[in-house]
């Protein structure tokens, strides 16, 4: 294995043979998920597919294609004479992908555009590529997301599995108010109308379109983000129409902040429409929605026919047990354009690989945060998610909120920063103390101070992705 890890550590070869070798692996590992998919496309509308038969269909096809798939790719097999032995030795098991280092965002910046268009990490040609998503780019250089038609069809296909899942069917109107602009959610609402409900393109419309779109056609389904889903509604009672009386969203769907998991923020919102809510969890880098909320709402069964799940310790790269909590690491089994391996999301969380109480036996995925939004204040690790559950559970104030981290006396402090209710009769240094106790209570730190905005004040509703953090400071703080 030494031959095939100094090649892709980049010891005496260049750039381009090291991702040959990772598109090699991504070859081997897209014959594993044929295989699984196989087993799982009957049950795509939300049955249960065994974990052990997962588990044994995956490593068998690594044991027995791996091969097949070296060989199969010409292109790079003279390259790779030398390693294509020891590939076929090492790769048997879904274990073995421990092997390999990992990739992160910043491997997809530096390939990118790098002797082609697509880059090195496409392993197609640009003619088979039909489709291409961007990352939103809020931490770093937008990375591009190619897919052939396969990927985009597989992809369409489990989210029409998703959407089954949380109980739409054929009889559902359906408005999509997600951004069609490069937004790899943004072709999703192709996995509604497969599934054969009724489709409205809505996009990142103005509100007051938006709500006469819901007012007139009734839809009973939504998806967006769960910070819009709950201005969407405060605009709406402002504007005399009640979410509950006057519309009829019976489910929404969200995605693209951690709201729709935080228990409270979903319950707000859910309160605020009379409507369920189900949070999906998606990347640009594999597809618009890896994983999505059961009836249950106990974490997010994750498609492991297209994704193989790792947690890793986020100092150390160790690989840890299911339940433990890390970094998310996801190895693709079936993209063809562009097969990722170990690729390190950024988001810190946990996976229970127990069956589920709908039944369902594919593991849950759960989303702490963001480990680039992650802070640590007094040796407590801060999540955004962490406050903003205490904020949504607070009377009186709107639920909008905004973080700044900045550095005083060399050590970390945060502020957090609040509306207040127009009708709220407390003075604002009242307000200021009641927040930063129950901060205090749930997270074990209080913010450095609690700053009081009255109704609107703030500039953090977006039609899209909300922006909760802002770091003042000026060193890094790797973590």
């Amino acid at each position: 294995m030494s031959t095939l890890m100094d090649s892709v550590a980049g010891k005496g070869r260049n750039i381009s043979t090291n991702f040959w070798i990772w598109l090699l692996i991504g070859s081997l590992l897209v014959f594993a998920g044929n295989t699984l998919y196989a087993t799982t496309k009957a049950s795509r509308l939300g049955g249960a597919s065994t974990a052990a038969s997962r588990l044994q269909l995956n490593s068998q096809r690594l044991a027995n294609q791996g091969r097949e798939a070296i060989e199969g790719n010409a292109q790079a097999f003279d390259a790779f004479k030398a390693t294509k032995g020891e590939v076929d030795e090492d790769i048997k098991t879904l274990k073995d992908i421990e092997k390999f280092p990992f990739i992160n965002k910043k491997t997809q910046r530096d390939t990118q555009g790098v002797g082609s268009f697509l880059g090195e990490l496409c392993a197609v040609p640009e003619e088979d590529v039909v489709f291409i998503s961007t990352s939103s780019g809020s931490t770093g250089v937008p990375t591009m997301s190619p897919f052939t038609k396969k990927d985009f069809d597989e992809f369409q296909e489990t989210e029409s599995r998703w959407f089954w899942q949380v109980g739409m069917r054929p009889n559902d109107r359906y408005v999509h108010a997600l951004n069609f602009s490069l937004y790899v959610g943004g072709p999703d609402v192709i996995g509604a109308q497969n599934l054969g409900a009724l489709c409205i393109w809505g996009g990142t419309l103005p509100s007051e379109r938006l709500l006469f779109i819901l007012k007139t056609y009734q839809p009973t389904v939504i998806w967006t983000s769960p910070s819009y889903a709950w201005q969407l509604g405060e605009k709406a009672l402002k504007a005399g129409i009640d979410p509950k009386k006057d519309l009829n969203i019976k489910k929404i769907i969200v995605a693209g902040e951690l709201g729709g998991s935080i228990d409270a923020t979903r319950k707000a919102i859910e309160d605020l429409w009379g409507a369920e809510v189900y949070d999906f969890y998606g990347l640009s880098d594999i597809f618009g929605a890896c994983a999505a909320q059961c009836e249950y709402h106990d974490g997010l069964h994750i498609a492991e026919n297209h994704i193989l799940v790792e947690t890793v310790d986020i100092h150390t790269g160790e690989v840890l047990k299911p339940g433990e909590v890390g970094e998310l690491v996801f190895t693709t089994l079936r993209k063809h354009a562009r097969p990722l391996i170990r690729f390190k999301t950024g988001d810190i969380g946990r996976i229970d690989t127990t069956k589920c109480k709908c039944g369902r036996t594919h593991g849950r995925i759960s989303i702490l945060g963001r480990k680039d939004d992650m802070f640590i204040v007094s040796a407590v690790n801060v999540f955004p998610s962490d406050i903003e559950a205490v904020i949504r559970e607070q009377s009186g104030i709107t639920g909008e909120y905004l973080i700044r981290i900045f550095e005083k006396d060399f050590t970390a402090k945060h502020a957090v920063e609040i509306e207040k209710n127009a009708d709220n009769p407390k003075d604002d240094d009242t307000v200021a103390a009641e927040i930063s106790a129950a901060l205090k209570a749930r997270i074990g730190v209080k913010p450095a101070k609690v700053v009081v905005h009255p109704d609107g004040g703030l500039d953090t509703r977006s039609e899209h992705k909300s922006r909760r953090v802002i770091d003042e400071r000026n060193i890094d703080y790797n973590i």
